[in-house]
Parts: structure tokens; sequence; C-alpha cells
């Protein structure tokens, strides 16, 4: 492991790992749209063997097992998928294994998977097109990949508030991708794109910011960044009075 992936991994650790049972609860993470359309895709396809890359809380996992034969629950924080499999045996799911990497190297087979799914996970990855590269790589020709995340609006302004918010609350925050960046690193993987969804994801600031532990020092620098926004910015993302906002999502289906 060279001392870059070390230090990574160390912050995403720390990080996430502290926190892993937060995730498991959240209940943005819990529940969604986008959680109950990934189910029902896995339902038509009914996987041999399914990927969750970049696990978090583990409930693309259990929410794809009881259609696939297998899933593999893939994170870079090893407490964090400690909890996955706390949480499967408890909720008497026996068909979930539990992989430690980073989406930019995977050691997986190629072609090993004919389903794969990532949720809220993207804007951590240091190399997000290696990670799609990756992703192309143990997928099955033609098996559906499904992403979920939030994304970053083509205004520069309000790009540039969210992945500073976003960073102040997380510092394994690497970028919030737009919907024109997503199609293009798609692409450059050799995925095509079959359909995108776009979404609206209300977060509560309280929640937000407690799910990350976030020091007082940096929610007060988050909160006084919220103040100074221009209206443009504030309007679009709802900026509300405790600091609540709302984010632009997308969910895409590639191949």
């Amino acid at each position: 492991m060279t001392s870059t992936h070390k230090t990574r991994y160390q912050l995403v650790d720390g990080q996430f790992g502290s926190k892993a049972s937060a995730y498991v609860t959240s209940k943005v993470h819990a529940e969604g749209t986008d959680l109950d359309r990934i189910a029902i895709r896995a339902s038509e396809v009914q996987p041999r063997h399914a990927l969750d890359l970049g696990a978090g809380g583990g409930h693309v996992s259990y929410a794809v097992a009881r259609h696939a034969s297998q899933v593999t629950a893939c994170d870079l924080a090893p407490r964090m998928l400690a909890v996955i499999a706390a949480e499967a045996e408890r909720r008497g799911i026996a068909n979930i294994v539990t992989q430690a990497a980073a989406a930019e190297a995977l050691p997986l087979a190629d072609d090993d998977f004919d389903f794969l799914a990532c949720r809220f996970s993207t804007h951590h990855w240091r190399c997000a097109e290696a990670g799609l590269r990756e992703a192309r790589r143990v997928l099955t020709p033609g098996a559906p990949a499904l992403f979920m995340d939030v994304i970053a609006p083509p205004d520069p302004a309000a790009d540039t508030h969210l992945q500073a918010v976003e960073l102040l609350r997380d510092l394994s925050h690497v970028r919030d991708y737009s919907a024109a960046q997503w199609q293009a690193m798609l692409g450059n993987a050799g995925f095509s794109v079959v359909s995108t969804t776009a979404g609206r994801l209300r977060m509560d600031f309280a929640d937000w910011t407690a799910r990350m532990r976030t020091p007082p020092e940096r929610i007060a620098a988050i909160r006084s960044l919220q103040g100074a926004a221009g209206s443009e910015v504030s309007s679009h993302f709802a900026i509300e009075a405790d600091g609540s906002f709302t984010l632009d999502t997308l969910l895409i289906e590639a191949i």
C-alpha cells in the first residue's frame, strides 16, 4: 500500500468507520424512490452475483439480496463492512459477503458480476473515472449498472457553494459531478447510458452534520457560507432558516 493510498484509507476509515452505524439507521440512506428502483431492477434481472460498490451502510445490499444469489458489498472502510455483516445477520440475510477495496482498484475478477449498483459513493472516490472503468471491467458485458449520487448544478457559483459545504461537513468529500460530467465519465469508462432520472433530496441540517459528527467550528463555517450566499444560490438549494437545504440527485442506468 502506497503512502498516498494509506493516507486516503486512514481518512475514509476515520471519517466513516466510527460512524458506520449512523449510516445504517440514516433515513436518507435507508429510504428513497431510487433505492426502490434499484430493488425493482434487481428483481427483473435476478442476478447471479451483484456488486454493491461503495456500500456505505449496506442498504443496496439489503435491497438486492432478496433477488440475487449472492451480493458482494464493497467499501474502503473495513469498520463499515463489519457493520453491514452484523446488520445482514440481524436481518437474517445470508447471501451478502463483504470486500474491502478502493473503487479504483478492485481485487475482483473480470466479468464476475451481472448487476451493479453504486449509491451516494462516487463523490468520495479519488478518481471517479478510474472507479467507473473498474466497474465496467468487473461487469459482464450488457449487465446493468445503476449509479445514484448528488450532482453539481451547472451554475458555477452554486457548484462552488456545494463543494465548499460538502468538504466542510466531510473531509473525505472529493467532488459532486454535474450530469454532463457523469455522461462523459461513463462514456470514457466504456458504458452506454440507458436512462437518467433527476430528483431532489432535502437534507435536514442537524441530522446531516450529526451523522458525520462535524465539529462546531466547521458547522459555523457552513452556516456562514449559507448566510453569505447570493439569492440565486440560496434559492437553488432552498436554504432554510435552520440550515437545512435541498440537493439535486441523478439516478443513471448504464450498460
